[in-house]
């Protein structure tokens, strides 16, 4: 009878079926999970900047959705410290899946992002009660990520620059996340704490995009000497553009706050000051994206080529181009420029079906089970 259903392929549909036991989707659960959190939400507040109809709607269903795959995930990462602490530890001394750690806070900053663009106008601005201490939590998080990881990695791990990838940004770039997250937050803020939450967002800048800037400087000699990396991680081509576009939003949309904010605390010519270099600074920054973002392109192309396996890395292609759409759109705000506007729209329906192809993929091996997969077990790492 067993034999019939095999031959049948009845037996090839159950969930899971790559697994030894179902509690292995416990103990091989890892941070890198949460990159799925980061790429639903940043299309989620992405699509509603596409001239269709019912964009606001697809938009907070999917941030709805998003929230319930963040709590999701923070149980069975939370199950794996509870019920597998000595393999979750290891996690620490794996120099590629300790990274992930930063899309912790980045995927819950997408979701206080939703709760402003979502919540806020369907529910009231009571939610702003809730949006504004889950963004503390948030810049808690991604400061430690910002430093502890890179800590790791100087006195715990094992690093080489020919096995150096983007995803070194990962940890950096949640402090500047954070800050736009806080640019967003201000103008729902009134008085002091307008004013604190300008300023720490400024400084979460500074945490960040230097930091992340002179890893893409290493990251081009690694790869002019060494070239490409392996194509498991074809999709951190893209991961560099993530800083410089979530850099370059942060500048406009703090300083667009700046001008206000700055001006009631009677440093108005401060706050003008902020609001230029807001504009210039993300107009130079977007360039060194577009450059960034066609040289990922032709990099993404040859790996294509060759053939990429699937796995969770492949959400790397999706974050980076939304946050860099979502600046092109801000850009075509405040210059007033239709071509902005244009290649905003195109980068953001790019996200879409980026999105529908690697979502539908990570549903398949999710309910395969062939996703769960933990490198630091499989690789028996110490610490």
């Amino acid at each position: 009878m067993f034999a019939r259903l095999a031959s049948s392929g009845l037996l090839q549909i159950r969930p899971l079926r790559q697994l030894e036991h179902p509690r292995e989707v416990i103990r091989q659960f890892t941070p890198n999970w949460f990159a799925v959190t980061m790429g639903t939400g940043i299309l989620a507040l992405a699509l509603p900047q596409l001239p269709l109809p019912g964009m606001q709607l697809v938009g907070r269903t999917l941030w709805l959705i998003n929230i319930g795959l963040f709590c999701l995930f923070m149980l069975l990462y939370a199950a794996r410290w509870l019920f597998f602490f000595h393999e979750a530890k290891r996690v620490f001394g794996h120099a590629t899946v300790s990274m992930f750690f930063g899309t912790i806070p980045m995927g819950l900053a997408t979701i206080i992002n939703g709760v402003l663009a979502f919540g806020v106008p369907y529910w009231g601005e009571q939610l702003v009660a809730v949006a504004l201490p889950l963004w503390w939590f948030d810049v808690a998080l991604a400061l430690i990520c910002g430093v502890s990881i890179p800590y790791l990695m100087f006195t715990h791990q094992e690093h080489s620059i020919d096995q150096m990838t983007a995803v070194w940004l990962l940890p950096v770039v949640a402090a500047e996340v954070a800050a736009v997250s806080g640019g967003l937050l201000i103008p729902y803020l009134a008085g002091e704490q307008a004013y604190q939450v300008l300023i720490v967002s400024y400084v979460l800048w500074a945490y960040s995009v230097p930091v992340a800037l002179s890893i893409l400087v290493i990251l081009l000699l690694r790869m002019a000497v060494h070239k490409l990396p392996h194509q498991n991680m074809a999709a951190s081509s893209l991961l560099s553009l993530g800083p410089i576009g979530t850099g370059a939003l942060g500048l406009l949309v703090l300083g667009a706050d700046a001008a206000s904010v700055l001006a009631a605390r009677g440093m108005e010519t401060v706050g003008m000051v902020a609001q230029g270099v807001g504009v210039i600074g993300g107009l130079l920054l977007w360039g060194l994206g577009l450059w960034w973002l066609l040289l990922a392109l032709l990099i993404t192309i040859r790996y294509f080529r060759h053939g990429v396996p699937f796995n969770l890395g492949w959400w790397g292609f999706t974050f980076p181009v939304g946050v860099y759409a979502l600046a092109t759109l801000k850009l075509g705000s405040v210059l007033q420029l239709g071509f902005f506007n244009k290649m905003g729209v195109a980068l953001v329906i790019l996200l879409a079906l980026m999105w529908l192809m690697v979502a539908t993929r990570t549903l398949r091996g999710a309910w395969r089970g062939g996703l769960f997969v933990s490198p630091c077990i499989a690789a028996a790492c110490v610490r």
